[in-house]
């Protein structure tokens, strides 16, 4: 094999290191999300896997001679002779190019949406614990007490009464 598949291995091992699969686990909330990651994981492994091994070896060199002994030098000769005509074209990646400044920005993108979810999740984390807390003592609180966290309610409640609106 040339050296373009020797190449595509080391970037496939590189790429493999690279990822923070375990960090990228803990991001994620729902059951299926990480089924779906673990299969992700594993066929991104058999990927890496195949290229590590198939991809990395140079093919072993064709014996003529044991050929010419079994089969005859005419035949063994036009064999080779068609053999070593065949060129192989060099890959030459024009995709990478067109999609990579997509990526980047997607990834951009991506970071900045993780920062939004880590401060919404903070900002719901919060509020489960102030909800746990206010069941624990809504069975003794005054509404003093409640009107003291949560002024806003208190406001509507003398707005409603100081309008002589009463819900009917």
């Amino acid at each position: 094999m040339s050296g373009s598949g020797k190449k595509m291995a080391d970037m496939a091992v590189k790429a493999g290191k690279a990822i923070d699969w375990d960090g990228m686990a803990k991001m994620l909330v729902s059951e299926e999300a990480r089924k779906e990651f673990a299969t992700l994981r594993r066929t991104f492994e058999d990927v890496n896997h195949q290229l590590q091994t198939k991809f990395s070896q140079e093919p072993q060199p064709i014996d003529w001679e044991y050929y010419r002994k079994g089969i005859g030098s005419k035949v063994v000769d036009m064999y080779k002779e068609a053999y070593e005509s065949i060129e192989i074209p060099k890959y030459v990646d024009t995709v990478t190019p067109e999609y990579k400044p997509k990526f980047d920005a997607l990834v951009v993108e991506l970071k900045e949406a993780e920062k939004a979810s880590l401060k919404e999740s903070e900002r719901i984390e919060k509020e489960i614990a102030e909800l746990r807390e206010m069941k624990k003592k809504i069975s003794t609180m005054t509404a003093d007490e409640y009107f003291e966290k949560h002024p806003e309610v208190k406001q509507k409640f003398d707005d409603e009464i100081r309008n002589d609106y009463w819900g009917y």
